[in-house]
């Protein structure tokens, strides 16, 4: 279990090419640094001395995931190659932004992704016919991708110096953000379905976010969604991050979010 959230360290990995079934690639667990010099009584009873303990086992694993995300960092930065990680709660519209940023900007930008899901290799699927490479990562139990997940990854890709590297995390606002994977941004997907109240409600996802996306803008006529008060909190929350509107449907501010993916790339001037 992970000291950190609580959830299930192992994973799936499965390399999924395109036009081809999803197959698997290997089985990894993932050690989460756990530390098991819990007392015991003669009965094999465990005592749980302190919240100190699970403080300190917070900081080992964060601190061994940071450790594996620096070399991921290194790894890219020596090819040439911009990671993304791409947060938001289920239903945000991930999977439909890369499909549509696959089938239009795929051969201009290489572009490569990780695909995190509990379960099922639906996602990837969709974005392989799409035209992209996809390793896709089943998390199980677990909420998050971390670092040692990544790297797995990664080596899998082996994406070509100058391409993009999209990780699609597992949809959840809370646990992603701890994680440090080696990426260069962090982009958080916003839907206008979801209501303009998660910034303050989910503050610490949206402090480290370098790029706000509010996604299904098509729907806006329909639903109750403050675009001014959404701007306002995430400006507050995280004064750097740039922020955009798109609609993955019907294509509105699209070009914007590939110039963006465009200028990232290593070597782009500021």
């Amino acid at each position: 279990m992970c000291a950190t959230c609580g959830c299930s360290g192992s994973a799936r990995l499965r390399l999924v090419t395109v036009g081809d079934t999803a197959e698997t690639l290997a089985e990894q667990q993932h050690d989460h640094g756990h530390d098991h010099d819990h007392d015991h009584d003669e009965l094999g009873h465990e005592h749980d001395h302190s919240d100190d303990r699970t403080v300190i086992l917070q900081q080992k694993v964060l601190a061994k995931n940071d450790a594996i995300a620096d070399r991921n960092r290194s790894w890219l930065r020596r090819r040439g190659v911009l990671a993304v990680n791409l947060m938001s709660s289920p239903g945000a519209g991930k999977t439909t932004l890369l499909e549509r940023t696959a089938r239009e900007q795929g051969d201009q930008l290489a572009i490569s992704v990780i695909e995190g899901d509990q379960e099922t290799a639906l996602d990837a699927s969709r974005i392989s016919a799409a035209g992209c490479k996809v390793v896709q990562i089943n998390t199980g139990v677990g909420c998050h991708l971390d670092a040692a997940m990544v790297a797995e990854a990664l080596h899998a890709l082996d994406p070509p110096a100058g391409s993009v590297v999209v990780i699609e995390n597992v949809g959840n606002l809370v646990c992603p953000a701890l994680f440090d994977l080696g990426e260069a941004a962090r982009i958080v997907l916003a839907s206008v379905t979801e209501g303009a109240d998660k910034p303050v409600k989910y503050p610490h996802m949206f402090r480290r976010a370098d790029l706000v996306l509010v996604t299904k803008t098509d729907l806006l006529p329909y639903v109750e969604f403050d675009v001014g008060r959404h701007a306002a909190d995430v400006k507050q929350l995280s004064p750097g991050a740039q922020m955009l509107q798109l609609s993955a449907t019907t294509g509105d501010g699209m070009q914007e979010w590939y110039d963006w993916l465009r200028h990232s790339l290593p070597g782009q001037p500021d």
